[in-house]
């Protein structure tokens, strides 16, 4: 199938069944770039109040890089993956400084902005500057895979080039905003992982996958990364209505979120038990206020949520050596929080 046949019938496909979203309204590229960043690892449905809001509440480059980060994190709070919203905000600053608000018209120059790499770039170029550079997401891994039958390996270097080169071979130089967004709609809406709609397809005949019934191994990936448990106990702290929290730092999950005092246990611990693992600040364990189960893309969580009471001298201690304060319910609102967090407060009832 050559390049003219396959861009006309995909581009037809989507003309007619495309979905209509705010993004696609615009060829604003901070819209755009918001739009593409937001649903990175995210389905539309749950993206989209968050597209929402982000224009809503930063309509322009300039007010996402003045904004303070707890405010852009908050607003991000229930997305997962905060690097996102931290490269997020990184860009914006260098956009507003040295490119005077205004994302660059080129391929190689939106790739050096922080967040931004291959995909994002050729999104934004072609959608917003009509620069003719393919956009390859899963989406696209799979559509391409079957209909041409291509069984190199996705995630490795070679697969990625592969991909991209076969990509780049089809796309229109007349129409590449139309052609990227009716690949990935292809795969999003029909072309899908499990059940595609083959009967129906528009590629049906020419479709390699579908000539030798093999969509369920294409495209070629490796298994998942193994899932690591981790134990974590947080201690609840209250004082005056107040309760004790940090500001997590870089090196692990959830930088830059607010959370309690962390006891981090190799296996699940009674809550009666966890002083044994922290006897040098002489807590008491007063309840169990809550247990949670949370999943990250490669970490289980099993986490504890104990009221424990430190007499003031230790106390003060601690609050010295892990950086801790006490926040009352209405800083605690405004402030970005884990989702699992923000959960025990609200189940808690320390927040409504």
């Amino acid at each position: 199938m050559n390049k003219k046949v396959f861009s006309k019938k995909i581009i037809a496909w989507y003309e007619e069944n495309k979905r209509s979203l705010p993004w696609r309204q615009t060829r604003d590229p901070y819209k755009i770039w918001l739009s593409e960043v937001i649903l990175q690892q995210t389905r539309i449905a749950q993206g989209l109040p968050y597209y929402l809001s982000f224009v809503k509440t930063f309509p322009t480059v300039k007010s996402l890089a003045i904004a303070p980060e707890d405010k852009v994190l908050r607003l991000w709070q229930g997305l997962g993956y905060y690097s996102r919203a931290r490269n997020l905000h990184a860009c914006a600053k260098k956009i507003d400084k040295e490119y005077s608000g205004k994302f660059p018209a080129s391929f190689e120059e939106l790739k050096k902005l922080p967040g931004i790499g291959d995909y994002t770039a050729a999104a934004i170029a072609s959608i917003a500057f009509q620069i003719p550079v393919a956009v390859v997401d899963g989406n696209v891994f799979r559509v391409l895979s079957r209909i041409f039958g291509i069984e190199e390996e996705i995630s490795s270097n070679k697969g990625k080039a592969v991909f991209m080169a076969k990509a780049n071979s089809l796309i229109p130089a007349d129409r590449p905003d139309v052609f990227n967004q009716a690949v990935m709609e292809f795969g999003a809406l029909h072309c899908t992982p499990q059940n595609p709609g083959c009967l129906s397809c528009v590629f049906a005949k020419d479709c390699v996958a579908n000539i030798h019934e093999i969509q369920n191994l294409l495209p070629v990936k490796i298994p998942k990364q193994k899932i690591k448990k981790r134990y974590l106990n947080y201690l609840v702290i209250q004082q005056k209505g107040k309760l004790l929290m940090r500001k997590r730092g870089p090196g692990d999950i959830w930088n830059g979120l607010y959370d309690f005092p962390l006891i981090e246990t190799k296996k699940a611990v009674r809550s009666s038990e966890i002083w044994k693992h922290k006897k040098e600040i002489k807590l008491t364990i007063d309840s169990t206020a809550g247990r949670y189960k949370h999943l990250l893309s490669h970490q289980h969580l099993i986490v504890q949520f104990v009221l424990a009471t430190i007499p003031i001298v230790p106390l003060k201690a601690l609050i010295k050596r892990e950086n801790l304060s006490f926040y009352s319910k209405k800083e605690i609102e405004k402030l970005p929080k884990p989702i699992v967090i923000n959960r025990f407060l609200r189940e808690s009832e320390f927040l409504k």
